[in-house]
């Protein structure tokens, strides 16, 4: 395979933007074939436990020496052994029978950011209860460095908990599936079963702190925002307040209802700002990223063009939590500008998912007369820059 068509190609657990050189799609995937060597595995997974393997060597040493000397007390002792073990495969069989795991991650992952992501466990059983639950995430077949542990779920009954991970880049995590194992009742065995269960996570970009650049431009009244200002297109009616001009009373409105009703208008000064943010690495890079064949140069050219893209988002929360116009643009990317809690969660999700791009790949056409921010990686230098009213390094 190709070194392009590696970048293109999405496979294992994470689906990131370090995977490929253009961004992540979020189409919903066919429905795929289960391999048939899936098809093979055990619907169980046994594993001794130190208490296991003895019993296990008691029981052969006992089997041996019953039949070589025909003592009858070892004969009994001997089915005793394998009673035991057979009652601990029945009895944990039936714990782990009618289990479903719901897991439910946070609105918002951050990457560098521990977070709390909550499994709730139901017990489906109408009259019997389960013991001694590990419930653990997926990646593949490789479980997370976390696990819930449940002591008892009563029958027909929910237990929830939750643990604690954290993911270290930005981008869309998969989490394949979990897998539900018990040691119940007498800890010789751990007896585990995997449920394909794919669960999406977004991780957004690391919080930086920012200051938001002051003005650089005087072009206002371009535009207009949901604010109310002396003068502009009509806003809606409201109650008198102390101060108001008397000039904007309504008054056919304040007669039929009874009260003293103003004009409000839209704010004529609304502010805009372009928020860029390059996002380019070198071709030998890019393709090192993708085949984890990272030097320390290229690690640091990597991690530049990260904090080039937490600075961004960070910027962008701060200008629109101050009522801001804002529009992103970046390297084979722009969001329309926008303002609001929706239009900050557009944003963030559009750098969650921002891929490495091409230096000769052009950034779009920035407004004229408008406020603009550049955000640029301090250890990657690229052509083709835009200019804007302030520059900031990354």
């Amino acid at each position: 395979m190709s070194r392009r068509s590696k970048r293109s190609a999405r496979a294992g657990g994470w689906d990131g933007p370090a995977r490929g050189g253009r961004p992540a799609t979020h189409d919903a995937p066919p429905p795929a074939r289960i391999p048939w060597w899936r098809r093979l595995r055990p619907p169980r997974r046994l594993s001794f436990t130190r208490e296991g393997r003895i019993i296990v060597i008691l029981s052969v040493g006992v089997g041996f020496a019953g039949i070589n000397t025909g003592n009858n007390l070892l004969y009994l002792l001997l089915g005793w052994l394998l009673s035991f073990i057979i009652a601990s495969g029945i009895l944990s069989e039936l714990t782990l029978k009618r289990l479903t795991v719901e897991r439910r991650p946070p609105p918002r992952v951050f990457a560098g950011e521990p977070f709390l992501m909550e499994v709730v466990i139901k017990n489906e059983k109408a009259h019997r209860a389960s013991f001694s639950i590990d419930v653990e995430d997926l990646v593949g077949s490789t479980p997370l460095d976390k696990r819930c542990y449940f002591l008892k779920i009563p029958a027909a009954k929910s237990q929830r908990t939750s643990y604690r991970h954290t993911f270290v880049r930005r981008g869309l995590y998969t989490l394949t599936g979990y897998r539900v194992a018990t040691k119940f009742p007498f800890a010789l065995f751990r007896k585990s079963r995997d449920v394909d269960a794919p669960l999406e996570v977004l991780v957004y970009p690391a919080r930086a702190p920012v200051a938001r650049p002051s003005p650089r431009t005087h072009a206002q009244g371009e535009s207009q925002a949901n604010r109310t200002g002396r003068r502009g297109e009509f806003f809606g009616l409201r109650e008198h307040r102390s101060g108001d001009d008397r000039r904007d009373v309504h008054w056919r409105s304040s007669a039929r209802t009874g009260r003293l009703l103003v004009r409000e208008y839209e704010d004529e000064h609304a502010r805009k700002v372009v928020i860029c943010v390059d996002n380019a690495l070198p071709d030998a890079v890019r393709d090192a990223v993708v085949d984890a064949a990272l030097t320390p140069a290229m690690e640091t050219a990597v991690a530049s063009v990260e904090r080039a893209i937490s600075v961004a988002a960070s910027l962008a929360a701060v200008y629109l939590e101050a009522g801001w116009t804002v529009e992103l643009c970046a390297r084979g990317c722009r969001i329309p500008p926008g303002a609001g809690r929706s239009h900050e969660a557009r944003i963030a999700r559009a750098l969650a998912l921002l891929a490495y791009a091409s230096p000769e790949l052009a950034f779009a056409v920035l407004p004229p007369r408008v406020d603009s921010v550049l955000v640029v990686p301090r250890a990657v230098s690229a052509p083709g820059r835009p200019r804007a009213a302030t520059v900031m390094d990354a």
